[in-house]
């Protein structure tokens, strides 16, 4: 009595905190689970912990009613001293969980279900009415039901033709917003949120969606890209971390998720702050990062408390990421150079389909089809030339990535639909040779590699040609001038086709000028260059055969957003780039002109 006069006069209290309203207490825990679909997870999960090797989830109709049906073969409600599963026990303990209670013993392998002690009152957000049933050791069977928003429950022995072994759990009728939970969307959730419990178990989880007519199994969620090994081991004092993460090509979809004793805490691990920076956020990561020690929210068990020991998870995931940065680095580096390359490809076929379009006079700068290295012909009277095509076009450019690279579907050409011959127009000196040759295309104007039976003949003038036959022949001049047209006829089947070609022989020829650059080397590549703040988008690099693009440059930053957009964007350059190389003598007027015209024809043949 003095000590409490002695408190009071101090002005000191103390006391125990305890609930005044019990069942406004189970009401805010019951309505504190947020998600349906993690209500069903955490039913399911219940199974596994009663060692349950069957799982059935049925979603049907019974008498205009949507009900929700979760079926295990495990071992059940723990029993009472008479063998009678002990629901009372269930209903009267909220909170109150014997896992939690007997892990706290020691016994960490303990079987019995149930963490929190209230995972069934999640029942709630599903649907309006619970029912349990679960046989007793003698063989009978009883039920315990619970209504939302009731108090109340009731336990009764229900009459069943044989004993069951397991656990059969009803939700109806379903709430009204989340009857339209498909099974589908209860097998891709349930294959992600318990995909390592799932591993681990063993256990076979078998949707069956009687509304949808549909069945399917729940299989761990598997992970696409390359497995990252030899990680920094990731171990704290709370206990160790398992990493399982992949390396993917980059997209917005990838993420990984966090997961504690594998149950999904989180889909996505940069909901959290800790873990907005580069690495998560590159695209490039799936997988798992499970944490057994953290502490989570029971109600919605997608919190996490950030206690010391997420203060310590976060100090170890530190060592890991600057690893990760560093494998990410070196797969940016592979996919800039795989889709550099696969861009690069792309543009040359369109520029080379475009200039097939075009009058060959004015766009003759390159050879656009000696795809093979051939003998060439000329004024010199035949020498071989491997870096020249056949009538002394030069080759095709990157002509080594167009041979070893396979060819899509629609590289491949159809039927024969027109003739060329190759040059269409040559000059040749008296007593001189010149090679010609003939291809046949489709409608498309892709060339016909094989299958082609092409005959020549002088149609006019005179002069000899060493074969009759052949995808290439050789004309000898006479030695006096003249005009020579020479005729190719180019069959397949019963179809056929004809291309000329005019030859004029002269007594001497005047010395050409030098080719041009691009006629040397093909079409050029492409660099990329970073000059943030310049105004120049790209510029030729003669020595190199290259365009030099500014991917500093705010259009090439806009224009990567989109792969399309990327695409027709160096596509442009390129035709900047060859005008601005090819007719440099015309005015400006003139020269964006020849501009439009070809980057036209190039954007048409685009296939990104």
């Amino acid at each position: 009595m003095a000590v409490n006069e002695e408190k009071k006069k101090s002005g000191k209290m103390a006391g125990r905190l305890r609930v005044g309203d019990d069942w406004n207490a189970i009401t805010i825990i019951a309505l504190s689970q947020n998600n349906p679909l993690k209500a069903i997870a955490e039913f399911v999960e219940n199974s596994i912990d009663a060692q349950a090797a069957n799982v059935t989830i049925i979603r049907g109709k019974e008498k205009g009613e949507h009900y929700l049906k979760i079926i295990d073969d495990g071992n059940g409600i723990p029993r009472d001293e008479d063998g009678v599963p002990d629901f009372k026990y269930v209903a009267t303990h909220i909170c109150d969980s014997l896992k939690r209670k007997l892990k706290r013993e020691g016994h960490a392998n303990s079987q019995i279900q149930g963490e929190f002690g209230i995972g069934l009152l999640s029942f709630w957000t599903v649907g309006e009415g619970l029912s349990m049933v679960c046989s007793g050791t003698g063989g009978k069977t009883y039920e315990m039901t619970m209504r939302k928003g009731k108090p109340g429950y009731d336990i009764k022995k229900r009459a069943h033709l044989l004993s069951f072994k397991g656990t059969a759990l009803r939700l109806a009728p379903l709430l009204a917003g989340i009857r339209s939970l498909n099974g589908e969307k209860i097998q891709r959730y349930l294959a992600s949120e318990l995909r390592d419990r799932i591993r681990s178990s063993g256990v076979k989880i078998k949707v069956v969606d009687r509304v949808s007519r549909m069945e399917c199994d729940v299989e761990p969620r598997e992970f696409s890209g390359r497995l990252l090994h030899n990680m920094p081991s990731l171990a704290t004092v709370a206990g160790d971390i398992y990493e399982e993460l992949y390396l993917c090509e980059q997209s917005a979809a990838n993420q990984v998720g966090l997961y504690r004793n594998g149950t999904r805490v989180l889909p996505n691990i940069t909901s959290l702050d800790e873990f907005r920076g580069e690495v998560w956020n590159s695209g490039f990561l799936q997988g798992v990062l499970d944490v057994s020690y953290l502490t989570i929210t029971p109600g919605t068990r997608d919190g996490i408390i950030r206690d010391e020991k997420f203060v310590s998870f976060i100090a170890v995931v530190k060592l890991l990421e600057e690893e990760l940065a560093a494998r990410i680095r070196e797969q940016q580096k592979a996919e800039d150079e795989r889709a550099s390359r696969n861009i690069l490809k792309s543009v040359q076929t369109a520029l080379r389909e475009a200039i097939m379009d075009l009058p060959p006079e004015e766009y003759d700068w390159f050879d656009l089809y000696g795809k093979k290295k051939t003998m060439t012909g000329g004024e010199d009277g035949g020498k071989s030339d491997s870096s020249q095509g056949p009538a002394g076009v030069p080759a095709v450019l990157d002509a080594d990535s167009e041979v070893t690279e396979q060819k899509q579907f629609f590289e491949f050409a159809g039927p024969l639909f027109s003739a060329k011959i190759y040059p269409s127009s040559t000059l040749v000196s008296v007593s001189r040779a010149r090679l010609l040759r003939a291809i046949g295309m489709d409608k498309s104007r892709r060339t016909i590699d094989s299958g082609l039976a092409i005959t020549w003949s002088i149609a006019e003038g005179i002069g000899v040609l060493d074969k009759a036959e052949g995808e290439i022949v050789q004309y000898i001049a006479p030695n006096e001038p003249g005009l020579v047209r020479v005729k190719a006829v180019v069959r397949q089947g019963t179809v056929s086709c004809e291309a000329e070609c005019f030859i004029t022989v002269v007594d001497s020829l005047i010395e050409e000028p030098k080719k041009d650059i691009l006629s040397k080397k093909g079409l050029p590549g492409y660099t990329l260059e970073s000059a943030r703040g310049s105004m120049w988008r790209s510029r030729y690099d003669e020595k190199n055969n290259v365009i030099v693009i500014n991917s500093g440059h705010r259009d090439f930053v806009f224009a990567s957003r989109n792969k399309l957009r990327k695409v027709r964007y160096i596509s442009r350059l390129f035709s900047k780039e060859l005008v601005s190389k090819n007719f440099a003598g015309l005015s400006a007027n003139d020269m964006m002109e020849r501009l439009i015209e070809l980057s036209l024809y190039t954007e048409e043949k685009l296939r990104p």
